[in-house]
């Protein structure tokens, strides 16, 4: 399957661009991107389905057989009349296409839950704001008064330690 999804990723890539921009559409851009599809098709019709993935299987056979369609469908109208007459079905084939999309989803294992870490799933223990905010503010008139009195490692001790007790009591 990952063989398949690394060749035909390009491909959706280029027809979700040209989807998003009909503008792009060109005289010989999509008959190779249909070709790119009907060759996913034939390659997921040669792969043996996992156990208990047969329906999701059949759904992305049946996806990438829709988007070859619909792009057939927007070439044969654009070679008919020009870019003006597929603007009535790009959101159709964008749809188409996020269905193939989709189809893969289904089919990828679904991704083990990751585990816990115990010390981020128990949350510390919040402190009041009132409390952190009392801190804070006899750490800072403590600052003032000892740079008043030109006590110069009071105000440098006090101001860590303000500090520190800002961060170690957040609310």
């Amino acid at each position: 399957m990952a063989g398949l999804w690394f060749d035909l990723r390009p491909t959706l890539s280029a027809l979700d661009e040209i989807a998003a921009d009909p503008w792009l559409v060109d005289d010989d851009v999509l008959p190779p991107l249909q070709y790119e599809l009907h060759c996913a098709i034939e390659t997921a019709a040669g792969l043996t389905p996992p156990e208990g993935a047969g329906e999701a299987h059949r759904e992305l056979a049946q996806a990438l057989a829709d988007a070859r369609d619909a792009t057939a469908e927007i070439w044969e109208t654009y070679t008919a009349g020009g870019l003006d007459a597929i603007q009535r079905l790009v959101w159709e084939w964008r749809v188409v296409l996020f269905r193939v999309r989709w189809a893969r989803l289904r089919l990828d294992p679904v991704p083990p839950a990751p585990l816990a870490n115990p010390r981020l799933a128990s949350s510390p223990a919040r402190t009041p704001g009132s409390v952190t905010a009392a801190v804070i503010l006899a750490g800072s008139c403590l600052i003032l008064a000892a740079a008043l009195l030109g006590l110069w490692l009071m105000v440098a001790l006090t101001l860590t330690a303000t500090l520190a007790a800002s961060f170690r009591l957040r609310p």
